[in-house]
């Protein structure tokens, strides 16, 4: 992948030669342009636009921030492999590359349960349909006739059919969004990159990284060929005790939803049944603010880069150290601002 960043130094003598923003719902768009702006003047390489719940479908607010940017590379954070036709979802990644060409980074990921579920959608074998999904869009990147037969994707001489524009290949990156064991394996195997999850301890990479190169191997390739970017919580606050407790109400909704997430992070079982057994999905705020009181401060550090800046560049330091080359700063902070320049990259044009 792309190594032409701007080595940074940090106070201490760390250094974090690359970073990138990560947005989901809380701001409105607008807003999320402005921080997206200071982040390429900050040498942010990338905004990372979520699309994990039903809240916010992510291609309207890439192609906003790809409108009013330059330079910054605009990934999807991650859309799902079940809920757009594979042609449709190659289409619309060939659309957002029309307008910011080779800065569009296409994330896909398997889903999850109850929310598929509740939406109609049964997730049966997620591996083959995700390998499906990144042979099929692949091969449509190209611009060419396809014809691919598989058990979820069906093409029969199919192509994004470019009358008037641009016919050429496109080179759009694929990055699969992986959590478990296999889905990991498969990511070594068949994608550009992974998208490491955030809520995860720096320990749980190690066995990421395990799982990435032996994917990586079957396949005749070395884990220095897979970009593994990671989702980073980041709750910066002046006011420490906020910060913590910003990250701490995000930290008790996943215990709540999404528990095998936080127990491949360590943490206990007890607290997680402690946590579930108030909150319902969909959880109220009224239930996460009275399960997060069950959640102590080291849990809270343990999975997210909360506090003031140094303790926060220093957590990112822990994610890079155990093998994520890029952290996806997921701000929690009020001021999203401070959070960009406390990561900018050193000569960078941060306004």
């Amino acid at each position: 992948m792309d190594g032409s960043w701007v080595h940074a130094v940090r106070p201490g003598g760390r250094t974090i030669d690359r970073v990138a923003l990560y947005l989901q719902d809380k701001h409105p768009i607008r807003d999320g342009i402005r921080y997206v702006q200071r982040a390429e003047a900050a040498g942010f390489e990338a905004v990372w636009q979520a699309e994990s719940r039903l809240v916010r479908e992510a291609t309207v607010p890439m192609a906003a921030f790809a409108a009013s940017t330059e330079r910054i590379k605009v990934g999807s954070g991650v859309v799902n492999t079940w809920t757009r036709n594979t042609a449709l979802l190659a289409s619309t990644f060939v659309t957002l590359d029309d307008l910011a060409p080779g800065r569009v980074l296409l994330g896909v990921g398997a889903w999850w349960d109850p929310l598929a579920s509740k939406v109609g959608i049964t997730r049966t074998k997620p591996l083959r349909c995700m390998k499906e999904t990144v042979e099929a869009c692949r091969l449509l990147f190209r611009l060419g006739e396809v014809t691919y037969q598989g058990d979820f994707v069906n093409l029969d001489g199919v192509r994004i059919d470019v009358v008037h524009g641009d016919t050429s290949a496109r080179d759009i990156p694929i990055y699969i969004g992986a959590t478990g064991p296999k889905m990991l394996e498969l990511s070594g195997a068949i994608a550009d990159g992974v998208v490491l999850n955030y809520m995860v301890s720096p320990t749980y990479n190690d066995e990421a990284m395990e799982r990435l190169t032996a994917g990586a191997e079957s396949a005749g390739r070395s884990i220095d060929d897979i970009d593994r970017p990671q989702l980073v919580v980041c709750s910066l606050d002046r006011d420490r005790s906020k910060a913590l407790d910003n990250a701490r109400l995000l930290l008790t909704q996943y215990l709540g939803q999404q528990p095998h997430i936080m127990k491949a992070s360590g943490v206990d079982q007890s607290l997680i049944d402690e946590v579930n057994a108030i909150v319902d999905w969909p959880a109220t705020g009224e239930q996460i603010e009275k399960a997060a009181a069950l959640v102590p401060d080291e849990v809270v550090q343990s999975v997210s880069a909360s506090g003031t800046a140094e303790e926060c560049r220093a957590k990112v330091d822990e994610y890079i150290a155990h093998g994520a080359t890029c952290p996806i700063l997921y701000p929690l902070g009020d001021d999203v601002e401070l959070m960009i320049d406390a990561f900018a990259i050193e000569g960078a044009t941060a306004k």
